[in-house]
């Protein structure tokens, strides 16, 4: 390999490890930790998004090639973007998980979940105060 060619290759995956993280719009299955957004770039222009269970995950359109996928509710759903004269242009599994698992603890009461936001003392979450849309029954 000569050596301009070595150094091209060197500045493009310099350039792919330094891009920001969007998440590609081919993607399967997209990980998103609760009360966290994931930037999404469409391949093409969309015309209308589909949320499979809003109470899991929620977008916001930026424009219509870019989408911010909230984690509302633990679970999986699925969100697809379609454009204009409805061809898919972004389809994916969405997964609401805690992230690192740490710092959060549920309390059952009867039927009654509390999630409690932990580091040196627990307090109620915010997530507390609203329903318990996305979490399971006992």
């Amino acid at each position: 390999m000569s050596r301009p060619i070595r150094f091209a290759a060197v500045l493009a995956a310099a350039a792919v490890m330094a891009a920001p993280a969007v998440v590609s719009a081919q993607s399967a299955s997209l990980n998103v930790e609760i009360d966290q957004a994931r930037r999404v770039q469409l391949r093409g222009a969309a015309g209308s998004v589909i949320v499979g269970n809003p109470a899991i995950a929620d977008v916001t359109v930026v424009d219509a090639n870019t989408l911010y996928i909230t984690g509302k509710g633990y679970g999986v759903t699925e969100v697809i973007a379609v454009d204009a004269v409805g061809r898919t242009v972004f389809q994916s599994q969405v997964v609401v998980t805690s992230g690192d698992g740490g710092g959060r603890v549920r309390v059952w009461r009867g039927a009654q979940a509390t999630e409690m936001a932990c580091a040196s003392s627990c307090s109620p979450s915010v997530r507390a105060a609203g329903s318990n849309a996305g979490q399971p029954t006992p």
